[in-house]
């Protein structure tokens, strides 16, 4: 039988987050259900929530960077078993069977993959609703294992944060020797940051803060460029091997192409709402090329989160109660947190204070 689940959602674009309760399905053989421990905040959650990309299916319970634990799986699962520190990030099914899925690139599946919240369930029709609640119930192939001793109160920002910086980096062969430019140190900046240099690349971070230049060499850059000085901007051109774009609005990209040298490729990972403009030429000198990246594959998103086991890897987190989450995405839009919150989920019942 169908389970009642607690959580947050909204009703409305214009609508707080408020407590919810809805049913999750009962175990499919093929399922795992998990008691989710914390719960990551993403820029995604906000905008669906106040259908900024138009779409949104109220009502709405976000939430796509999840860990937890696992309390039950179905007759088929062997991968898991109760008890297991597990992890949920963007998706939670796709068709498995196209040529996408079976090379490991669920994210582009053909019949397009199931999204952790607001989508439809390929079986039922029904809306899926994300982790800002006490449980969910998932495919066993969508959910990840956490390393043995991670810190399971930094690991959700990963499962997105983490995955969309990782993925580009490892598409492109970032490693040993690599010149590469970080653009924006903010949720998806600050990992970039931190796995480029993990991975042995000599990191540079671009911001328009100069204030931001210090805690961008804490996290692990080796220089860092302002980009409002022209005179560092010029300096800097030809530079480098690999830029990661992470800034979330549309932005003139010239200037960074600039910085590119032979062949060099930048990446744009923020959601923009319109394509950047750029000048042909500016890709066409030195052989450069601009490109998007969304989240990895599953086999790809679990190799991120053995490799952040490795190296010791974590993003800057602000753990928040979840009656605090309304407040949260506020500071979101001032850009006021360090750099990701987690919703430690063991509040979720309890009373304000």
């Amino acid at each position: 039988m169908p389970t009642q689940a607690i959580g947050w959602g909204t009703d409305a674009p214009d609508q707080p987050l408020k407590p919810i309760r809805f049913e999750r399905r009962d175990l499919r053989p093929n399922d795992v259900a998990i008691r989710i421990t914390h719960a990551g905040i993403c820029h995604s959650d906000l905008h669906t929530c106040r259908n900024d990309w138009r779409g949104s299916k109220y009502p709405v319970v976000p939430g796509h960077e999840i860990v937890g634990t696992v309390t039950a799986v179905g007759d088929e699962v062997t991968r898991h078993q109760v008890g297991d520190t597990v992890a949920v990030g963007c998706m939670v099914d796709s068709c498995m069977e196209c040529d996408q899925c079976l090379e490991g690139w669920e994210v582009f599946c053909r019949k397009g993959s199931v999204q952790t919240y607001n989508s439809a369930d390929y079986h039922d029709g029904t809306i899926t609703k994300g982790g800002y609640t006490d449980h969910i119930v998932v495919r066993d192939h969508f959910v990840l294992k956490v390393p043995d001793g991670m810190d399971v109160t930094r690991v959700a920002p990963l499962l997105c944060a983490g995955i969309t910086t990782y993925s580009p980096l490892r598409q492109y062969d970032v490693g040993t020797g690599t010149k590469v430019a970080v653009v924006g140190l903010g949720g998806l900046g600050h990992m970039g940051v931190k796995l480029a240099a993990a991975m042995g690349a000599h990191v540079t971070m671009i911001t328009t803060t100069p204030s931001k230049g210090e805690d961008a060499r804490e996290l692990g850059a080796h220089d860092v460029i302002i980009s409002t000085d022209k005179a560092q901007m010029k300096a800097a051109r030809t530079r480098f091997d690999f830029i990661l774009n992470t800034i979330p609005v549309s932005h003139p990209i010239d200037p960074y192409l600039q910085l590119l040298g032979r062949s060099g490729r930048m990446v744009i990972v923020g959601a923009l709402m319109e394509m950047p403009p750029f000048t042909g030429g500016n890709l066409i000198m030195w052989n450069r090329a601009v490109g998007g990246s969304a989240i990895g594959g599953i086999p790809e998103t679990q190799e991120m989160l053995d490799f952040c086991a490795a190296k010791d890897i974590y993003p800057e987190v602000e753990t928040i109660r979840m009656d605090e989450v309304n407040d949260a995405y506020e500071r979101l839009l001032r850009n006021d947190v360090r750099y990701r919150f987690v919703i430690d989920m063991s509040t979720l019942e309890q009373p304000a204070e």
